[in-house]
């Protein structure tokens, strides 16, 4: 947790703790208690650094200061198991009953570590796949248009509206989940907020799920 908070610090992204402590784009944040992130577990690591909140966040504060000397340490970073079994067609070439050391980075055996992957390899394949079935944005446009009956720049409006609302979050899940376009590229192409977007894939993953809609016609 130290070291993955102490990124934006490294990369010069923030110039000092106090820019850290407010930095968005990191859980450090919601630790110190200086915003939220509804999914993290920030309770779980606190308890290891006191009984009380107050408590907590000061010893964690001073921890993450003592790991500043530290600097890179190689070994959290990179693709460890890649590396070291000689690259992804090693991997793909071994036997389910071969024991292999697993990636400091995943904490579990290494059945775990290879089903990650796995599932990374999925999702990435599955990209390519859409990608090269002629997927692209305006594909996902018109399918949208078509499930809501609406025209484009109802998708691309400011409105609140539920029907509008509702097409833009499903835009905003496929583009994102299926074709694997990253947030900011989105949030740019709609004329909208990074957060936004992200709102808007959890409003759209929960549309196409209750409804069953699928994005392949």
């Amino acid at each position: 947790v130290r070291y993955i908070h102490l990124n934006p610090l490294r990369a010069k992204i923030v110039s000092d703790m106090r820019g850290l402590n407010r930095y968005k784009y990191s859980g450090h944040r919601a630790l110190m208690g200086k915003g939220d992130c509804e999914w993290q577990d920030t309770r779980h690591v606190l308890s290891y650094f006191g009984k009380s909140l107050v408590e907590a966040r000061r010893s964690y504060s001073s921890y993450v200061k003592e790991g500043l000397s530290q600097g890179r340490r190689p070994e959290l970073v990179g693709g460890g198991l890649i590396r070291s079994l000689g690259g992804w067609e090693a991997i793909k070439g071994m036997g389910k009953r071969e024991r292999i050391k697993g990636d400091e980075r995943i904490l579990r055996d290494s059945d775990f570590v290879l089903q990650v992957l796995k599932e990374a390899d999925e999702t990435f394949n599955r990209y390519y796949e859409m990608k090269r079935l002629g997927y692209d944005l305006k594909t996902v446009e018109d399918r949208v248009c078509r499930i809501f009956k609406i025209n484009p720049e109802d998708i691309y409006s400011k409105s609140r509206e539920k029907v509008k609302a509702s097409a833009r979050g499903l835009f905003c899940y496929w583009a994102v989940r299926e074709l694997g376009y990253g947030l900011t590229d989105i949030a740019r192409h709609l004329g909208i907020t990074q957060p936004a977007v992200v709102y808007a894939v959890k409003r759209g993953e929960h549309i196409a799920n209750q409804n069953h809609y699928k994005l392949e016609i």
